[in-house]
């Protein structure tokens, strides 16, 4: 694995931040400035040791080593200056990344889950508060007087949903998104490797302030990895996420070329540069893959998409369909994220005991 994205420490300056409970107030009057770039402050835990899974055996307690640390990302300078105590997070990807990394005490609310939150990672606790099923308006955000929010897509951070970046970030709420989401190429990988999501984790270990953590976690991944074996042959695979007249598919550079290059599928979309992609049945029916991946998620179960393919007349006579050569991925392993891994792992051992010819 790479070491992670270089950071610049630079020498802590003096802010003035707004008390939580006026944020509310004050991001009613920000929000109607126009966005300007902004600095945050936030900080981190150092978890003790970690269970099977990455997550902490025991709560973690604020650290003070690493910062200030100053970063970028998704275009959008980030500094900060001391661990945050109190984190939301938005997407699954972004919870379950925060409870692996054992900062999961500092959770003081999560939003737009895509499935139930794995009891591995919650380590026999509960729950963080939940605190919309979409996107939350950023009054909502603001409630819990957080210092971080981490988000799984830049589109969860608006005016309009979680809060603008910059209005956030004057209020003194550090933001985060996944590198991997962000919108400008510029930013984003050409092409998901596990070894971007390994920068990432390591990224979020050093938002968090949680380093040790962070490489134990990539080390645990790599040795699932390590122990994937390829199919060898030569099956081709449709990435099926959603949608019923026109298909919403994984094309070629995002998490689902990722896996699917993991376990040794040729993805009919590949030549696609996008993450995911609107694709269409007559195309599909052209290529007539070997295997269909479906994608299970709490709005559009992996179930009810076989339904879908069974009986429309555009997709049932697939020979995918016919013989039922179907693999399934939850919905938050299909984002870079902790899940990946044992996503690929999973659906390696799917794909062994598939009959194909």
């Amino acid at each position: 694995m790479p070491a992670a994205r270089p950071t610049t420490l630079r020498p802590a300056q003096v802010r003035v931040r707004i008390p939580r409970r006026g944020r509310t107030v004050a991001l009613a009057t920000g929000l109607a400035l126009s966005s300007a770039l902004g600095l945050a402050a936030c900080g981190a835990t150092a978890p003790d040791e970690t269970d099977g899974t990455g997550g902490a055996t025991e709560a973690a307690s604020p650290a003070a080593s690493g910062f200030p640390l100053d970063l970028e990302n998704c275009g959008v300078p980030v500094e900060l200056e001391a661990a945050p105590e109190r984190v939301v997070t938005i997407k699954s990807s972004a919870t379950e990344m925060v409870l692996a990394l054992g900062a999961g005490d500092r959770l003081v609310g999560h939003a737009f889950p895509d499935a139930p939150v794995p009891a591995e990672l919650l380590d026999g606790g509960t729950e963080p508060p939940l605190l919309s099923e979409k996107v939350p308006s950023a009054e909502v955000v603001l409630e819990t007087e957080p210092d971080l929010v981490y988000a799984g897509w830049e589109s969860n951070l608006t005016a309009e949903a979680g809060g603008d970046r910059a209005t956030l970030a004057g209020l003194g709420v550090a933001t985060y998104v996944s590198p991997s989401a962000c919108k400008d190429p510029a930013h984003r990988p050409e092409r998901l490797t596990f070894d971007e999501v390994a920068a990432e984790i390591r990224e979020a270990g050093a938002l968090l302030g949680v380093p040790e953590a962070a490489e134990r976690l990539v080390t645990q991944q790599q040795e699932v990895l390590d122990g994937i074996e390829p199919d060898g042959r030569g099956l081709t695979a449709l990435w099926y996420s959603s949608g019923t007249d026109v298909p919403y598919v994984g094309a070629g550079i995002g998490a689902p070329q990722m896996l699917m290059d993991a376990v040794g599928l040729e993805n009919i979309a590949a030549g696609v540069e996008d993450t995911w992609t609107p694709f269409s049945w007559e195309q599909v029916a052209e290529d007539d893959p070997d295997v269909i991946v479906l994608v299970d998620s709490a709005w559009n179960s992996a179930e009810a998409k076989r339904e879908l393919l069974a009986t429309s007349p555009a997709t049932a006579e697939l020979s995918a369909v016919r013989a039922e050569r179907y693999l399934v991925v939850p919905f938050p392993a299909t984002e870079a994220g902790v899940r990946n891994a044992a996503a690929a792992a999973d659906l390696a051992d799917q794909l062994a005991v598939l009959e194909v010819g």
